[in-house]
């Protein structure tokens, strides 16, 4: 990303490192990528932001809490999920797989 800090949230991390049948490669892949990431843990500012969310747009779990971190912490939100264009608080930053 160009020199750029980059912050995920702990779900992110959670759903990268819990794939199934990564192979050693894919897992040290990962491994690196996440060592140059910020991981944004839950807090309170972030539940508050996920309740409201959840109960406005029909976001699983795991996306809801990733959307209200973006949101909490006004960081961009890169995607190809186009379910989040839904949601007029995130800085939504599309690209094609």
């Amino acid at each position: 990303m160009q020199g750029k800090q980059i912050y995920i949230s702990f779900i992110t991390e959670l759903e990268l490192i819990g794939f199934k049948n990564l192979s050693d490669r894919d897992e040290k892949q990962i491994h690196s990528l996440l060592s140059d990431c910020s991981i944004i843990q839950m807090n309170n500012k972030l539940k508050e932001q996920y309740v409201t969310i959840r109960k406005k747009y029909s976001l699983k779990l795991p996306d809801a809490i990733i959307a209200a971190t973006a949101i909490s912490f006004n960081l961009p939100f890169i995607t190809s999920d186009k379910q989040f264009k839904t949601i007029n608080k995130l800085k939504l930053v599309s690209y094609e797989i």
